[in-house]
């Protein structure tokens, strides 16, 4: 079902807009949007572009989340307004439907779009759709290449002697990697929202001047202080863990190094996320959650009232794309102790402390640092918070704009001025001018 704004007038798109700031965006998702995870990662740049004057044609299953001012809304699976459930009909069955929807939406408003802006699982026909209409189509990259995640997760469970139940995400699946391969070759650019990101792709011999940076965001809650970090009198040195109980994460690696931390002598370590996730998983790290000062809790939707708790985050990930939760992390004053794998946005010893995937010894000598030294914890704390104006979604959407200006450019198209400009830095470089297969 397809919903025209009352306020839409077709616009004709490419350089007959030339000096027109505003860009025309078909934007394909084949879930909820504003459901939590990624659902909210689309939620906020869809809302984003349109708060910047864009207009955005958007074909998702559902909305879960309104989002005021679209130029159109094309739900591809709800009835009369009532979310269909992907298991209701097949979750690849949907998929094809929603590929399928999206492309004809391409065709039929090609004339007025200067970009599409498609997500992983169902994008093959409307990639394709874009390529035969001339125009540029950006994919979505929430995660490191597909094969990298694959091979690094499998790795890290054979250490462990970790199973992952099939249909876990990052659980080895071959057709899968072949979908997102072909997902990847027939898009004009890829958006790679961390250099980590990047890096995996170049690896793969992925040219570079088709992958273009992006960022992710937070969004401040109305009224929120500026989280410059205070004083915290009675209250002992806490660590936190938000995130899946799953290996990727790598609370196995934050376990290990709280328990050999002089932190763990006096201190609280907090996690919150779902142990039982991954049951051989929860098995194989009972004795690290039994360690001093740990206090596994339930998954909490409430990051910021978690946050509060916390003077550091702990998230020593082995495979990411960029986690919202280090964002936020930084809004609120709290330093993050993240893997170089976390793909956080942040100045190494500036905003926060890295170290690389699985340097358990690095990331302990972290703690104890930080435990033992109150001033440099509250000046990383302060250097994160007075960092926020360039994480948030607002950040996020300029920076997106800018990557959609460098895939129209690639594609013999007009750059335009970004309406807001381009905070939080510019996208990567033009894609080198290579032919896509368009696919039927």
């Amino acid at each position: 079902m397809t919903r025209l704004s009352p306020h839409h007038t077709p616009h004709p798109g490419g350089p007959r807009r030339a000096g027109d700031p505003r860009l025309t965006v078909l934007y394909s998702f084949p879930h909820p949007v504003g459901s939590p995870g990624i659902g909210w990662t689309a939620w906020n740049q869809v809302t984003e572009l349109v708060a910047a004057g864009h207009r955005v044609h958007l074909v998702a299953t559902s909305l879960d989340r309104p989002v005021p001012g679209l130029a159109s809304l094309t739900t591809t699976l709800a009835v009369a307004g009532v979310r269909v459930p992907h298991r209701a009909v097949g979750r690849q069955r949907a998929f094809v439907h929603h590929d399928r929807v999206a492309a004809r939406s391409v065709a039929r408003l090609a004339e007025e779009l200067d970009v599409v802006h498609a997500w992983p699982a169902a994008c093959l026909r409307t990639l394709g759709a874009a390529h035969a209409a001339g125009l540029p189509a950006v994919r979505e990259v929430p995660n490191t290449h597909t094969a990298h995640a694959f091979a690094v997760v499998a790795a890290e469970c054979a250490r462990l002697g970790v199973a992952l139940p099939a249909g876990l995400a990052h659980a080895t699946d071959p057709g899968r990697l072949r979908r997102e391969e072909a997902e990847y070759d027939a898009a004009t650019a890829l958006l790679v929202p961390s250099e980590h990101v990047r890096e995996t792709f170049l690896e793969r011999g992925v040219a570079p001047g088709r992958l273009l940076r992006h960022q992710y965001g937070y969004r401040p809650a109305p009224g929120s202080p500026d989280g410059t970090p205070g004083p915290r009198p009675g209250r002992p040195f806490t660590a936190l863990f938000l995130g899946r109980g799953e290996p990727r994460k790598g609370l196995h690696h934050a376990l290990a190094a709280w328990a050999s931390s002089r932190a763990s002598e006096h201190g609280r370590f907090l996690i919150h996320g779902d142990l039982g996730l991954v049951p051989q998983y929860r098995a194989a790290i009972a004795d690290l959650l039994g360690a001093r000062g740990v206090e596994a809790r339930p998954f909490t939707p409430n990051v910021p009232a978690a946050l509060a708790e916390a003077n550091v985050l702990l998230l020593p990930t082995i495979e990411e794309g960029s986690a919202l939760v280090t964002y936020e992390a930084q809004a609120a004053g709290v330093v993050p102790l993240v893997s170089t794998a976390a793909g956080a946005l942040l100045d190494d010893g500036v905003h926060g402390l890295l170290h690389d995937p699985g340097d358990v010894a690095t990331l302990t000598a972290q703690l104890d640092l930080l435990a033992g030294d109150d001033a440099l914890r509250r000046r990383l704390g302060a250097a994160a918070a007075a960092h926020a104006p360039a994480l948030t979604w607002q950040a996020a959407g300029a920076r997106l704009v800018a990557a959609y200006d460098s895939a129209i450019a690639a594609t013999g198209g007009a750059t335009r001025g970004t309406a807001g400009g381009t905070a939080g830095g510019t996208a990567g470089g033009v894609p080198d001018g290579g032919t896509h297969a368009a696919v039927a």
